[in-house]
């Protein structure tokens, strides 16, 4: 939908075709076209929302527009909004909401709902408890197909998904059932005779990340979350799944360019705040540099002898760095998926030392062969080939060995990443070239 044209019937007063627009459109397409617009415009806007897409859309809205409406809605639209808004949604908003608005919001809702809002919060922020949704079919193995699709008839519209039903006995999982299964079988078919027994299943305070990585191990459309005593307290859907992910994968890359992460998106965090998250790393970096300026000053004997082996020094500390970069982001991505675990270091430093091998003697004979036609030098170009091969293998087992050590620490890989690793592998590709052509130029 075209922004300007929207606009335009909203300046016009033409909300029967405003409304008719946002009635055929997604609610995410309607909340990314109402990010465009101004406050006025959106609240006016909003308030045009068919009653069975406004909570879908709000839920899809950021966090600075959520509040602005939350600050304007009556106490009736508000209350009308938290009634048609899931619970884990309900739970995202208040996180993100001031202590006046919460306190607001949970002075609308009943006192049930507020004390399951207020569980709900006291969950680890990186729990699967933190995620989940408590609104999900439940059923009994003793009812038939068809008393279960009449359950679903009556309350499915309540819950999130009703594609999974859970079997439960005093809130106990006892097995699962797909609404596949119970539209494909006949009425009089007991659950117990129909159901799922072998269950996968998260407690409330798994790890987040781990319940994501069970959706892509099993493609799983929901699992349920159960409670210490192994009592069923709620589901994390795949939508909210999916969110962890990107939020997950937002952080390792934060992480990989030396920047703390943040919640926040880039124009919502404030100019200091991007600062104060990039300064720590850049300082420590910085700091780390200054052992190679230290090891180059120790070879200042060897420039006043030699002034070309200066030229080649960016080359060999860029092509190091490089490498281990490649090393670490593939090391990084296999321990995020599970392919690689740290059980499996000697058979990653056995194929990166083979892969180093092949690299280094690839880049070493082009640059060989360049060094010779372009400065007729044998000695030179020999310097320059071993180094390469000496720099590309300290650079890929770096690469390859850190991220796997901060595993087993129990440390973000993702700090092993291209920053950390570059300044290091700087350091060794220095030592190296220095000491080749010390020993070959008798210097």
């Amino acid at each position: 939908m075209n922004k300007d044209i929207f606009v335009k019937l909203l300046q016009q007063r033409q909300y029967k075709a405003v409304r008719s627009i946002l009635d055929v459109m997604n609610e995410v397409d309607i909340a990314s076209l109402l990010s465009e617009l101004d406050d006025k415009e959106l609240a006016l806007a909003f308030r045009l929302i068919p009653k069975d897409k406004a909570a879908e859309v709000f839920a899809n809205m950021d966090s600075s527009m959520q509040t602005y409406l939350v600050e304007i809605f009556s106490e009736k639209e508000l209350k009308e909004l938290l009634d048609d808004l899931y619970m884990d949604d309900t739970v995202d908003l208040l996180e993100e909401l001031p202590a006046n608005l919460v306190n607001r919001i949970l002075d609308t809702v009943s006192t049930s709902d507020r004390a399951l809002i207020n569980q709900l919060l006291n969950y680890p922020e990186d729990s699967a408890g933190s995620i989940m949704t408590t609104e999900y079919v439940d059923i009994r193995e003793n009812m038939t197909v068809a008393q279960s699709m009449a359950h679903i008839k009556e309350t499915g519209i309540h819950k999130e998904t009703i594609y999974t039903c859970y079997v439960t006995d005093r809130r106990r999982l006892i097995g699962i059932v797909s609404a596949k299964d119970l539209m494909t079988t006949d009425d009089d078919v007991l659950i117990k005779d129909l159901m799922e027994t072998e269950i996968i299943s998260v407690k409330t305070h798994t790890d987040k990340e781990e319940v994501a990585k069970l959706f892509t191990k099993y493609d799983f459309l929901a699992i349920p979350v159960l409670d210490t005593d192994g009592l069923m307290v709620g589901i994390v859907t795949f939508d909210d799944a999916m969110d962890v992910m990107v939020e997950e994968a937002t952080e390792d890359i934060t992480k990989m360019a030396a920047i703390n992460p943040s919640e926040k998106t880039y124009f919502e965090t404030s100019v200091f705040a991007h600062a104060k998250n990039r300064i720590p790393w850049l300082l420590i970096l910085m700091f780390t540099s200054i052992i190679t300026g230290t090891i180059i000053t120790k070879y200042e004997n060897a420039f006043a002898a030699i002034p070309l082996l200066v030229s080649f020094i960016p080359m060999l500390m860029d092509t190091g760095g490089n490498c281990g970069s490649q090393s670490s982001t593939l090391i990084i991505r296999g321990l995020a998926l599970s392919q690689v675990r740290f059980k499996d270091i000697f058979r990653v430093i056995f194929k990166e030392f083979r892969i180093s091998l092949i690299v280094g003697a690839v880049l070493a004979l082009t640059n060989g062969i360049r060094i010779m036609i372009q400065y007729d030098n044998a000695g030179l170009a020999l310097v320059i080939a071993l180094s390469l091969i000496g720099t590309v293998i300290v650079a890929k087992m770096v690469g390859c060995i850190l991220p796997l050590l901060a595993s087993k620490i129990h440390l973000d890989p993702a700090i092993m990443a291209s920053p950390l690793i570059t300044t290091l592998v700087d350091i060794f590709s220095i030592l190296i070239y220095f000491n080749i052509a010390t020993m070959l130029f008798n210097l």
